[in-house]
Order: C-alpha cells, then sequence, then structure tokens
C-alpha cells in the first residue's frame, strides 16, 4: 500500500522515498505527497527522479506513476520527488470552494444528488439534479460562500477510518464531509472566486468555480 503523505501534510512539495517497483514506464513508491485524479480533482505534476509524471492513476490503496523516462530505476533505489506547488494550491483552493458550493446546495435544498464534479487548476464545476433553473439562488449561494471564507475558519482534516483509507473534512458549526482530497488550512485561503450557473440539460444543474479580482460580482 503506498503511504499518502499528501495527506498527512497537503502543503508538502519535495519528498524522499523508495522505488516499490518497476514495470516499463511505470513506476510505485513507497510513499507519496503526489495525488492522483480522484473524485474529480486531477492529479498534480511534477518529478520523480528528475523524470517528468505523465500520469498518476489509483490502484487499490496504491498509486501507479507513468513516467517519460524510466530507465535505470529499480525497486528499493532512493529517489526524490517534486510536485508543481502553484498548480497544486490552486486546485485545493478551488477544490474546497466546490465542496463549500456543493455542501450550500445540500443544506438549501435537502435531497439533492450530485451527478458529477472537475476540479482544475484555473476552473472547477459541480452538477447536480434540480428540477429548475437555480439562476436565483446564486447570488445567495455565492454570497455565503464569501462569508465562509472571509470568516477565515480553521478546516479539520482527518480520518474517519483510517484502515479504510476513509477520510473527511469539517468546519465546526456548519458541516462534515466525507472527502479523501487535498485540503486547505483555513477557509481564507480559497481566496475570491465568482460562480457561474450553467444548463447541462432537463432537470440538471451546473455550477462552475473561478477565481476573481477582489471586489468583482461573485455571481453570473
Amino acid at each position: 500500500m503506498t503511504v499518502k503523505q499528501f495527506w498527512n501534510d497537503p502543503y508538502q512539495t519535495n519528498h524522499d522515498t523508495r522505488i516499490a517497483t518497476v514495470d516499463g514506464q511505470r513506476i510505485q513508491v513507497e510513499s507519496t505527497i503526489f495525488y492522483a485524479e480522484s473524485g474529480g480533482q486531477e492529479s498534480d505534476r511534477g518529478h520523480i527522479a528528475g523524470r517528468r509524471v505523465l500520469e498518476a492513476r489509483k490502484d487499490g490503496r496504491d498509486i501507479v506513476y507513468t513516467l517519460d523516462d524510466a530507465s535505470g530505476l529499480a525497486p528499493g533505489m532512493p529517489v526524490s520527488m517534486q510536485i508543481d506547488w502553484p498548480r497544486r494550491h490552486a486546485l485545493m483552493r478551488l477544490h474546497f470552494a466546490a465542496e463549500l458550493v456543493l455542501e450550500l446546495v445540500y443544506q438549501r435544498f435537502p435531497g439533492k444528488e450530485k451527478i458529477g464534479a472537475h476540479i482544475a487548476a484555473d476552473k472547477a464545476r459541480i452538477d447536480f439534479l434540480h428540477p429548475q433553473s437555480i439562476a436565483e439562488e446564486l447570488p445567495a449561494l455565492a454570497g455565503e460562500v464569501a462569508r465562509i471564507v472571509a470568516a477565515d475558519l480553521p478546516i479539520i482534516s482527518a480520518f474517519s477510518d483510517e484502515a479504510a483509507e476513509r477520510r473527511f473534512w469539517q468546519i465546526d458549526g456548519f458541516a462534515r464531509v466525507p472527502c479523501g482530497g487535498t485540503h486547505l488550512r483555513r477557509t481564507g485561503e480559497v481566496g475570491a472566486i465568482r460562480l457561474k450557473r450553467k444548463n447541462i440539460g432537463q432537470g440538471k444543474e451546473r455550477i462552475e468555480i473561478v477565481f476573481a479580482a477582489p471586489g468583482t460580482a461573485q455571481a453570473a
């Protein structure tokens, strides 16, 4: 099982580990700071042993990395890894913004069902079932997200079941949500964001989340 150091410290940008397996261009390591795409959040980017990571994917409780060149690597070999930190931090900020938006949708419209999500470094989206346009509700949702961000509340991130690798994030007095992503320490790190509503089909709604300049409109 790959030790997920990104859960212990999602702000760590460099890490020393050892190669666990090598299969062509694919490797596994004993422990890692590279997040593999899951829950809609894209994989990290960066290097292992100076080789560029082309892909990171989950394989059970392991993570398999495809490198641009794995020649000379062997099991047991010590290696260093580095992640693209500006990209990771952007993913963390948009991921948590999307989590806040979705939780507020659940609280405002009990029984709603999420049907999709994607978190990139420049934009996030959440899709959910809803019988009518959510446009009228968007300014209120954006205002509530802005209030929580401005409050700079501490975010707890921990295991609910360590053996099963089940994790959650929590803001006291607001919500406790199952999630295995990489999370910020405080809500204030999200910064200024803007919400945009899209219709993606009958009975389906999408909210897109992007970074915004402070003082700009929060919803569109």
